[in-house]
């Protein structure tokens, strides 16, 4: 399960699936230096992104 306080280098590298849900919410993680540091809901709030939303979106990945 991915939660917010997740470090977003460390959701792509274990769940490389989820780079389509980073994109589809204009979130270019893998090419961000910051990634290797900042969680995900720090990201979240940093991009006026919808953290319950993102983890939904996230979370449905890992269950296909």
């Amino acid at each position: 399960m991915i939660t917010q306080e997740m470090i977003i280098a460390d959701i792509i590298a274990q769940h490389p699936a989820t780079l389509p849900v980073f994109r589809q919410y204009n979130l270019d993680c893998c090419e961000c230096q910051i990634a290797d540091l900042e969680t995900l809901g720090h990201g979240a709030g940093v991009h006026k992104v919808d953290i319950e939303q993102l983890l939904v979106s996230l979370n449905d990945v890992l269950k296909k």
